[in-house]
């Protein structure tokens, strides 16, 4: 008998995704968000403008699964995304859509703004979409993008019941 018998492990099919934080200021929150990033099965994670430090909340080490990018500047970042892919920023925007009646593209790079300042206008100007996440109050970073990546694998037919962490 297997240790866990309804643990569902995400087949995302075809397409890929990736998730990041733009002007990072605390490690921890990327050490959860990575956390979030394996266990979701993201295919990349990426940081802009901060580079990575081994933190204690990786506990699952995922620096091993998945693959880390560093970018020094926005320009950097926006010159190496994917081909094909669409940037989807999360931020309170006065053109950002519900998470609740988003449809995730299948290749999308996701980006998170800093825990203080969000995403500048810069980076949301070059957003292909934008997607908020309702509440009264803005969320922790590592927190707002874990709920987006779980509502991208709902989306793609995954039962919550059947997901352990």
């Amino acid at each position: 008998m297997e240790k866990y018998p309804n643990i569902v492990v995400p087949d995302h099919g075809r397409g890929f995704f990736g998730i990041g934080i733009y002007g990072l200021r605390t490690t921890a929150n990327l050490g959860t968000l990575w956390r979030s990033a394996q266990i979701m099965k993201a295919d990349f994670l990426f940081v802009i403008g901060k580079r990575y430090q081994t933190m204690r909340t990786d506990t699952m080490k995922s620096w091993k699964h998945i693959p880390l990018f560093e970018y020094d500047t926005l320009d950097h970042f926006f010159s190496a995304l994917p081909k094909g892919a669409k940037l989807v920023g999360i931020e309170l925007d006065e053109r950002s859509v519900p998470l609740m009646t988003y449809t995730h593209p299948d290749r999308a790079v996701y980006l998170l703004g800093a825990e203080d300042k969000g995403l500048p206008q810069d980076a949301l100007t070059r957003c292909d979409e934008v997607v908020q996440i309702p509440g009264e109050f803005s969320l922790n970073v590592s927190v707002a993008g874990s709920i987006v990546l779980y509502d991208r694998l709902l989306k793609q037919g995954m039962n919550p019941q059947n997901i352990r962490i």
